[in-house]
């Protein structure tokens, strides 16, 4: 039965309240200890059991890392890095060009550098060489090097590995993997074929966190002492937001961690680019996806590749203000380029239609550094798995994002045993490709006849599921500071969204593009503010925006709003109804 009576929204949802059960396991919760009954909701949804409760709401590295020898090759791995280190080896570091390479690369290269070694950082350009190591790169670096380590990529790249002799390589990534794995020395990721996949969840900066974990053990067992790991979080909590790693068992800890050490402001690259992007709060899972990630990724996606990784490594603040300036122009652009491809595909796939289990498009000259971000926002409108591609000549690159339940990674990889793709690869939620012109039609109808069987196409728009309701009056920070206890929030665990019922709009303003910003009331004493962003990009903007007096069900996320230094509750809206 729809919540509030809402089956269709001014977005096209129908909106869910919580169940039976979990609002009676609230309650027993409520009632069995001190926490506030918003907290139990979310702690009741996540299926947390009363007993545990307060162990959930602080948790720890201690509690929740795992061992990082119950990855396979992580021991061999290790001690291989600890050999280079010892013998003052020739060192390079290849990434990937995202947050998470970058945060994966910045990890390896101050933590050699706090022990006097100055490793070699090495990021391939997205248009020249595509995503991983290849062939020319490996053999370069192999001849200047003893040690390659691959961070964020490698478990694929059999033939680049093979090419790279007379150098030793590791692998530290997480990637789906293949039926075989490369020839070299190790290749530590929770997502390999042989792996249980119980810690599939961490991004490639977790696993190479653990390495180097294994690595002080190795070296307290030898009597000496490596650097300050948990300084090194702030590293790790960026990489695992920005790269959409659900927020569930160690990575939690790893982020709220994380978070405290990014609020120390002693990175010079996140100092600089907290400042650049005008953040003015306390770092949140907010700031790190939406604000300093898209910045971080900009210089892989339309400029140098490597700025992200440098600017995250840099030891100095002059050279990090430079980089974060650059960055940030970057940014700029990028949004451009992604609004005008964005508009395109949306055209593109609207005409093919929106209910097929596959939603895709492609266009000439589309830049690959956007075309990832282009298919998020498909696959958010759809709620299906979603490619974008861009071809130059007769070869495309695309990227692809997936929805829930539907694995789009093995789907890809299976397209390209089938030789339908030139390559392809990725992990559940989101996947690269490469496809000749003429392959372009037939591969896109098979992944859709994959993913069909997956289950992909069967619902409409998402339905909106919320947590409960609440009055505008209740909203206070003192509420959302409880319920932030039981974050952070982001992908595999949602931030509660709640219902406010039944209110006016007081005041409506269009802000950018797309953006509104409101003011509600209940015509008693409760007010709220609320900023719904893109809400120009549905109907919802302009019922909203002429209202005409009408009354509205309001429902999304409860935020803290800092302005002038001064605090206030302020709702993020994700959907509204009339009443």
């Amino acid at each position: 039965m729809s919540y509030l009576g809402v089956s269709t929204s001014l977005t096209g949802r129908q909106w869910v309240g919580p169940s039976i059960e979990v609002e009676r396991a609230a309650e027993m919760m409520a009632q069995s200890s001190d926490l506030p009954a918003s907290v139990c909701q979310v702690l009741a949804r996540r299926g947390v059991p009363a007993m545990e409760a307060k162990g959930f709401l602080a948790p720890t590295l201690k509690e929740l890392l795992p061992d990082p020898r119950s990855m396979k090759d992580m021991e061999v791995a290790a001690a291989r890095f600890l050999q280079a280190v010892r013998d003052r080896e020739r060192i390079a570091v290849f990434a990937d060009y995202d947050v998470d390479g970058g945060s994966s690369a910045a990890l390896l290269i101050v933590w050699l550098r706090e022990i006097g070694l100055q490793a070699t950082l090495y990021v391939p350009d997205r248009i020249d060489e595509g995503y991983g190591p290849n062939v020319p790169a490996m053999q370069a670096l192999a001849r200047d090097h003893d040690l390659i380590i691959c961070v964020d990529c490698g478990t694929l790249s059999h033939e680049p590995i093979a090419a790279a002799k007379g150098a030793d390589v590791i692998v530290l990534d997480h990637h789906l993997g293949g039926e075989t794995l490369p020839d070299c020395v190790a290749v530590v990721n929770p997502n390999r074929q042989d792996e249980s996949g119980d810690l599939g969840y961490f991004c490639a900066a977790g696993v190479v966190f653990l390495m180097l974990v294994e690595a002080g053990r190795q070296m307290r067992d030898a009597g000496a002492t490596g650097p300050n790991l948990m300084a090194m979080l702030d590293l790790v909590a960026l990489a695992t937001v920005a790269d959409v790693a659900p927020l569930i068992e160690a990575n939690r800890a790893l982020v709220r961690q994380g978070l405290k050490v990014m609020a120390q402001r002693q990175r010079p690259g996140l100092v600089a680019l907290a400042d650049v992007s005008r953040m003015d709060a306390q770092p949140s899972t907010y700031h790190l996806g939406f604000l300093l990630g898209p910045r971080v990724n900009a210089g892989g996606r339309i400029g140098k590749a490597d700025l992200g990784a440098r600017l995250l490594s840099t030891d100095s603040m002059v050279e990090a203000e430079a980089m974060a300036e650059r960055l940030d122009e970057l940014n700029r652009e990028r949004r451009d380029i992604e609004n005008a491809v964005r508009a395109a595909a949306m055209e593109q796939a609207e005409e093919r239609g929106l209910e097929a289990p596959l939603v895709w498009a492609a266009g000439e000259g589309w830049h690959p550094g956007v075309v990832g971000i282009v298919s998020s926002r498909l696959k958010e409108a759809a709620n299906r798995p979603a490619v974008v591609i861009g071809f130059d000549g007769d070869e495309g690159k695309g990227s692809g994002r997936s929805v829930s339940g539907v694995d789009l990674g093995a789907s890809i990889q299976r397209l390209a045993a089938e030789g339908l793709l030139v390559k392809g690869g990725g992990h559940k939620m989101a996947a690269g490709l490469t496809v000749m012109r003429d392959q372009l039609e037939p591969a896109m109808e098979r992944l859709s006849e994959l993913l069909a069987k997956q289950g992909a196409g069967q619902g409409g728009p998402a339905d909106l599921k919320l947590d409960g309701m609440l009055m505008p009056g209740a909203a206070t920070v003192d509420l959302i500071e409880q319920i932030e206890q039981a974050g952070p929030f982001g992908a595999g665990a949602p931030a509660p969204r709640y219902a406010l019922p039944d209110l006016s709009i007081r005041f409506a303003k269009r802000v950018g593009e797309s953006h509104l910003k409101l003011s509600l009331s209940d015509g008693l004493s409760g007010g709220i503010d609320a900023i719904a962003f893109g809400a120009f990009d549905t109907a919802m903007g302009d019922r909203l925006l002429n209202h005409g007096g009408a009354r509205f069900h309001f429902a999304g996320r409860l935020e803290i709003n800092t302005w002038g230094g001064r605090q206030s509750a302020q709702l993020r809206l994700d959907d509204a109804a009339e009443a």
